[in-house]
């Protein structure tokens, strides 16, 4: 299945995009080491990359207000308004930035309310289609947080509500107050912390959303079961790990980012990727 139905009623494509890195210029650090604290120094290139994507038939872009202080969020404004309804876009709230190195959780009801306001402004929209709780914040009750987001779904300003970087028993006390409908973790071949947080989600109709999708380290060394699987099927290193993301449950999208036109192709063609059960099998042993 390529298509995932989000929060019951909004069908994005299984594989998404992630603006993350769409900031900051050629001289600036990257990796790990990014800041993602400025517009990106190239903005026709990028909303030229962002254009391909939806061209492409990516439906699901994600972002946050906390990249570049803001300029993500009027990147995808201006990128994607010619395409309307015809793709849904995920932000987050929640984290301050004090400095080009420094990522603060900051959970105040009022905070996050004020911040999905001016979200919607530099999104030029009415309703956000996914807005997550960036981190939660351990100095403010999680119903709280959690009870500033549905105020603003109960407005008509955001359609679903998501968590980022959470627990089960995170997610079940948010979904006393609200439901939850994707959860974007830290997940991939090489880092399976979430395990049980994608279990849970799993035929809930929650959407689980890795981030650094293709984050693989030793697994994609040359003679690694990732390379040799790839090699198998006719198919790349990244839409193999891709790929075994995708198979992994019909709940999962990831959000693969790139500043390539290239790698952005690449990474969509995943989703024509088929996997055996036995190769299936031995990269998720690997």
């Amino acid at each position: 299945m390529t298509i995932f139905q989000l929060g019951g009623d909004l069908p994005v494509r299984r594989v998404g995009y992630g603006a993350m890195r769409l900031a900051d210029g050629p001289d600036d650090p990257t990796g790990p080491e990014a800041r993602i604290w400025r517009a990106p120094a190239d903005r026709a290139a990028a909303v030229r990359l962002l254009r391909t994507a939806a061209e492409s038939g990516v439906t699901l872009f994600d972002t946050a207000d906390a990249y570049a202080l803001g300029a993500g969020e009027e990147l995808l404004a201006e990128a994607l308004r010619p395409y309307g309804d015809e793709v849904a876009v995920a932000t987050k709230v929640g984290v301050v930035r004090p400095s080009p190195t420094e990522w603060v959780p900051l959970g105040h009801p009022a905070y996050l309310r004020q911040q999905a306001e001016l979200s919607l402004r530099r999104l030029r929209t009415e309703r956000i289609d996914l807005l997550y709780l960036h981190r939660i914040d351990e100095h403010y009750p999680l119903a709280e947080q959690v009870g500033a987001l549905r105020l603003l779904q109960e407005e008509g300003k955001v359609r679903h509500i998501g968590l980022s970087e959470v627990t089960v028993a995170q997610l079940e006390e948010a979904e006393r107050v609200a439901p939850v409908a994707a959860v974007q973790n830290l997940y991939n071949l090489a880092d399976r912390g979430h395990e049980a947080v994608l279990d849970h989600t799993a035929g809930r109709g929650i959407a689980f959303v890795p981030f650094f999708p293709i984050a693989m380290g030793g697994h994609a060394a040359p003679d690694g079961p990732v390379a040799a699987v790839a090699r198998e099927i006719g198919a790349t290193p990244s839409q193999t790990a891709l790929a075994w993301l995708l198979h992994r449950a019909p709940h999962v999208l990831p959000i693969p980012g790139t500043t390539s036109e290239h790698h952005l192709r690449e990474n969509l063609g995943a989703l024509g990727v088929r996997l055996t059960p036995e190769q299936y099998a031995r990269l998720d042993g690997s």
